[in-house]
């Protein structure tokens, strides 16, 4: 049961009791409804319990009344109720002034109904309303469900689950960043001893009290959501229907297109260039939007980069919000506040191109890759595209990211985060035919070809390490694990075998070729 004594006092046959005293203590809630019928009752009564007596025991000794009062409020008691017409005509004044004094609420109960008529009648009154309750949640449910199926998103999340449950919400990112409140507490109060533990648990806000439920993926916080005005004594089934507008919220958060934790500049720019980068908008105008969303990024050179993970479906979406989430807080890609777009190619993240150079900006990005630790062979891929100086130039590099991430299989020694510009040459030979490849392969390494199979490769993969090295003798030797004067003496070897000048950049490029031919018709 949990009927204030106010509401059990316009309940049947109870409405014909008078509140005596103790007006004050109205909104005491009742959880149970005893019977007075031994001298030590006061022992057993229990907090929120409501005693019915006919006055029997204490109608000799005003001492004992008193007593019995005092022991009742002090345990919690949700009040007394005495009837009258049997052994007292009428309660006296010094019980009623006390129990005025302590607002403890004491209840003059008529005499024609028995005990059992009063219980039955709030028994009844809190089967309807436990009932009405179920009835409530279960609709709220059925409404969260047509909302969690609904494939759109036109409707914003956190105000339909709001509307849903018919009661105000915040919603504060891991950061603390209070990103939704229609309650109307202030964002001092929401935040009151912040950080939180990860766990449910009620708090006080002001005169009222709230729920605070943390939003997980994966065993990962992302934020949390606090329901800023609930009924203390919330119902199990009350209470199981806020952590599924919990679990709502948190899964679409993780398995949506939409960042509802980004500042909301960012989330309306992020908006618009998914829009532009989809064919639905100009450069142009985009560059107007930006400017006037005071996002600067593409006033200045800036780059493009593609990540996407080897995983499909939902395991898919969730990698590709860890990875959203570690550029965000790596240290220096976090100072460079990029734009994180999820679209169908993957995550599109949109940086200055500036301070760092494309090979130590794959450093950072490698490094990001590195502190989620993939398994191997799961490790996550991304592609930069050229730097661009203009707004036009934004679909331009979105087609040089989806081109590298085409031909993947060419990125071989580049590792799993490659540059534009560093395959922007197979790019343009792969074109070439294959045969054409073949001979132009053999013609070049006709000088070398006739020696025994085993120095042949022994001198192949020595030129090609020297060719990926820019040409450096020590860097050469120091790859392949051997002395500098052998390096030395295998380059001067394979310059008098392949008739080439290795001082000059002519023979470098023919040779840079060659290798370039191998690795595309090993792959076909």
């Amino acid at each position: 049961m949990n009927l204030t004594v106010e509401e059990a006092l316009s309940v049947y046959p109870l409405s014909e009791a008078k509140l005596i005293a103790g007006s004050k203590g109205k909104h005491r809630v009742i959880k149970s409804v005893n019977v007075m019928d031994a001298p030590d009752i006061s022992d057993w009564i229990k907090e929120g319990e409501m005693l019915l007596t006919t006055a029997y025991l204490i109608k000799d000794s005003l001492e004992d009344a008193s007593a019995l009062l005092q022991t009742l409020n002090r345990r919690g008691s949700a009040g007394l109720g005495i009837k009258l017409g049997r052994f007292w005509d009428a309660v006296p004044e010094k019980l009623i002034a006390e129990a005025e004094k302590m607002n403890f609420p004491l209840i003059e109960l008529p005499f024609q109904f028995t005990f059992s008529d009063q219980m039955n009648g709030l028994f009844r009154a809190e089967l309807t309303r436990s009932t009405s309750v179920l009835q409530s949640i279960m609709e709220k449910q059925r409404k969260l469900m047509r909302f969690a199926l609904r494939s759109g998103r036109s409707r914003p999340l956190f105000e339909s689950v709001s509307e849903v449950i018919e009661t105000p919400l915040a919603v504060v990112s891991a950061r603390g960043d209070v990103v939704f409140n229609n309650s109307d507490n202030a964002v001092p109060q929401l935040l009151e001893g912040w950080p939180w533990q990860s766990r449910n648990q009620r708090f006080r806000i002001g005169d009222k009290i709230g729920f605070r439920l943390p939003l997980l993926q994966g065993g990962k916080c992302s934020g949390y959501l606090l329901y800023c005005s609930i009924d203390p004594l919330l119902l199990p089934v009350e209470e199981s229907l806020f952590i599924q507008g919990a679990e709502l919220i948190s899964y679409h958060l993780h398995s949506g297109y939409e960042d509802y934790f980004e500042h909301a500049g960012h989330r309306e720019f992020s908006g618009l260039l998914r829009l532009c980068l989809n064919g639905g908008m100009p450069c142009a105008e985009m560059a107007q939007a930006a400017s006037k969303l005071e996002v600067g990024l593409l006033q200045a050179p800036f780059q493009l980069m593609l990540t996407d993970t080897v995983a499909s479906g939902d395991a898919r979406q969730t990698e590709l919000h860890r990875l959203k989430e570690e550029y965000l807080e790596h240290p220096l890609l976090r100072d460079l506040n990029g734009i994180h777009v999820m679209m169908n190619e993957g995550l599109v993240s949109l940086y200055p191109a500036e301070p760092y150079s494309p090979e130590q900006f794959r450093e950072l990005v490698n490094a990001c890759f590195g502190n989620l630790k993939f398994d191997k062979g799961y490790y996550p891929r991304a592609a930069l595209s050229s730097a661009k100086v203009k707004p036009e130039g934004l679909k331009e590099a979105f087609a040089e990211i989806k081109e590298c991430m085409g031909m993947f299989q060419h990125w071989g020694a580049h590792g799993n985060v490659v540059h534009y510009r560093q395959l922007e040459l197979n790019l343009l030979l792969g074109r070439i035919p294959a045969e054409t490849m073949e001979k132009y392969c053999s013609s070049s390494l006709r000088g070398l070809q006739s020696r025994e199979p085993d120095y042949v490769r022994e001198m192949l993969h020595t030129l090609e390490v020297y060719l990926e090295n820019d040409g450096h003798v020590n860097e050469t030797a120091k790859k392949l694990f051997i002395h500098r004067n052998t390096a030395t003496y295998r380059i001067e070897k394979l310059s008098e075998l392949l008739d080439v000048d290795f001082k000059k950049i002519n023979d470098l490029m023919r040779l840079k070729l060659v290798f370039i031919f191998r690795k595309m018709l090993e792959r076909e």
